[in-house]
C-alpha cells in the first residue's frame, strides 16, 4: 500500500512540474511566487514561459537546464507553464511557445529574447544582459527596481498612478463613470496596506499604460472619509472594490501582487472594452496602421459582390465581426477586401484566384502568415484562431518578405453590385447567315 501511494505522488509530482523539476537548477515560476522571486529581485533573470504539449519547448527543455546549470549562482533562470498559468503568459504578452524575457534593471520592463535555442547562445545573451546591468549601476542608473525598493522601505512609494479619493470626489469622478474604478479602501496604522501600497502603486502605472487610463486604480483613506466607508460597508483593511458603471460594486478577492492586480484590471479593460473595427483595405494606410499596431491582423478575403450580393456578403462580415467580439481579449486588428481588389496582397497571402472567402492571420513584425484551412464559419474561424492563440498552426513567410502595394478603392456602398454597361452593338449589317456559314 505504501508503494502505490508513493507511486501515485511521484506521478502527481511530475505532472504539475510540467518539464522541469525541483532537482534541476531551474527555478519554476508560478503566479504565487513571480513578483517575490523574479520582480522583488536585484538579480537578473531569463524566463522562458513554455507549454508543456509544444515541441519547440521540449526541445529547448536539455538546453534550458544546461544553461541554468552553468548560470548558476551568476544569473537567474526560471520557467512559467504558461499553458496552466495563462494569466502570468497574458500579462507579458505571450503569444507563442516557447517565449523567452530577460528581466533586468527595470523588471517592469521584460526584454525580449531573440537568441537561438542553445545553451551557448542562451548563456552568452544572459552575460551580455549582466554586463549592461553592471555597468548601469556603474554610471549611476540603478533602473526601476531599486528604487521601488527604497520607497517600499521608507514607507513612500511612487503613487502618481494612484487616484485619492474623498467622501467629496468620490461621486462626481467614479460614479456614471464610463471608465472601470478599483478602489482600495485603507487605514494608515494598517500594516498590511502598508504592504499593498507599492504593489498597488506599481500596478496603477502599469495599468495606466496598458489600458489607456480606461481603468483606474484609486485609494480611499477609510479613517477620514468615515461616509464612504459606511457606505460600503467596510469592515477591515485594505479592502479593494471594483466599480463599472451601472453594476453594484464588486469585492476584488484576488492576489495582493502587482502581477495580480493587473492580470485583473486587463480582464476588466478586455471585458468593457468595444470589440475592434472591422475596416476594408480600401487604401495602403488602413493595412499598414491596422497590422503594425497589432500583433495578428486578420485578414478576409470575400468573394466578388456579383458572386453574394449584399446579403451574402453581410453574412460573411457578420462572422467576423462575431469572432472579433469573442478573441477582442487579443487585441488583433479586423480587415476585409474583396476578391481581385487586391490581387497582389492575394498572391502574397498565398490566396489568390480561387477559394473565396479565404483567410490569413498576419505577424507583421515577422512577416509571417496562416491560413484558414476549414470553413469559413464561426465554428471553422474560431478552431483557427484558437490553435493560433496557443502558438499552435503551421506558418509561411509574406511573399517577398514585405507587403506589396496596395491600390487604393473605393469603399463597398452597402449595396448589390451591378454589371459594367456594355455598348450597344447595331447588328442590322451583319449577315448572321452568312456568318454561321463560314465558322462551319
Amino acid at each position: 500500500l505504501l508503494f502505490v501511494v508513493g507511486t501515485v505522488s511521484c506521478t502527481l509530482f511530475l505532472a504539475v512540474n510540467g518539464l522541469y523539476s525541483a532537482s534541476d537548477d531551474v527555478i519554476e515560476l508560478t503566479p504565487t511566487n513571480f513578483n517575490k522571486e523574479v520582480i522583488q529581485s536585484e538579480s537578473l533573470w531569463l524566463v522562458e514561459f513554455y507549454a508543456p504539449w509544444c515541441g519547440h519547448c521540449q526541445r529547448l527543455t536539455p538546453e534550458w537546464k544546461k544553461a541554468a546549470t552553468a548560470l548558476k549562482g551568476v544569473v537567474k533562470v526560471g520557467a512559467v507553464d504558461a499553458d496552466k498559468h495563462q494569466s502570468l503568459g497574458g500579462q507579458y504578452g505571450v503569444r507563442g511557445f516557447p517565449t523567452i524575457k530577460i528581466f533586468g534593471a527595470n523588471k517592469h520592463k521584460a526584454e525580449d529574447y531573440q537568441g537561438g535555442r542553445t545553451s551557448d547562445a542562451i548563456v552568452e545573451a544572459a552575460l551580455s544582459a549582466l554586463r549592461s546591468l553592471v555597468k548601469e549601476r556603474l554610471s549611476g542608473r540603478s533602473g526601476g527596481y531599486s528604487s521601488g525598493k527604497q520607497s517600499r522601505e521608507s514607507g513612500g512609494g511612487d503613487k502618481k498612478d494612484v487616484i485619492e479619493l474623498t467622501d467629496d470626489s468620490f461621486d462626481k469622478n467614479v460614479i456614471n463613470s464610463d471608465d472601470v474604478w478599483m478602489v482600495e479602501f485603507y487605514a494608515p496604522w494598517c500594516g498590511h496596506c502598508k504592504n499593498l501600497e507599492p504593489e498597488w502603486a506599481a500596478a496603477a502605472t502599469e495599468v495606466k499604460e496598458q489600458t489607456k487610463g480606461k481603468v483606474k486604480l484609486a485609494a480611499v483613506d477609510a479613517t477620514v472619509n468615515q461616509m464612504l466607508a459606511g457606505r460600503y460597508g467596510i469592515r477591515g483593511f485594505p479592502t479593494i472594490k471594483i466599480f463599472q458603471k451601472g453594476e453594484d460594486p464588486v469585492d476584488y478577492d484576488g492576489g495582493r501582487t502587482r502581477s495580480d492586480i493587473v492580470a485583473r484590471a486587463l480582464d476588466l479593460f478586455s471585458d468593457n472594452a468595444p470589440p475592434p473595427e472591422l475596416l476594408e483595405i480600401i487604401s495602403e494606410d488602413v493595412l499598414k496602421t491596422t497590422c503594425d499596431a497589432h500583433q495578428l491582423c486578420i485578414i478576409s478575403v470575400l468573394p466578388h459582390i456579383l458572386d453574394t450580393g449584399a446579403s451574402g456578403r453581410n453574412s460573411y462580415l457578420d462572422v467576423m465581426l462575431k469572432m472579433a467580439e469573442k478573441y477582442k481579449k487579443k487585441m488583433w486588428g479586423w480587415l476585409w477586401t474583396e476578391a481581385g481588389a487586391q490581387s497582389d496582397l492575394e498572391s502574397s497571402l498565398g490566396i489568390g484566384g480561387f477559394g473565396y472567402p479565404a483567410m490569413a492571420a498576419v505577424n507583421a513584425r515577422k512577416m509571417k502568415f496562416a491560413l484558414l484551412k476549414g470553413s469559413f464559419s464561426e465554428q471553422g474561424i474560431n478552431e483557427f484562431l484558437r490553435e493560433l492563440s496557443v502558438g499552435r498552426g503551421s506558418t509561411a513567410p509574406v511573399g517577398g518578405g514585405a507587403f506589396p502595394k496596395i491600390h487604393s478603392v473605393e469603399p463597398w456602398d452597402g449595396k448589390d453590385g451591378e454589371l459594367p454597361v456594355e455598348d450597344d452593338i447595331d447588328l442590322s449589317d451583319v449577315d448572321l447567315d452568312d456568318w454561321d456559314k463560314d465558322e462551319l
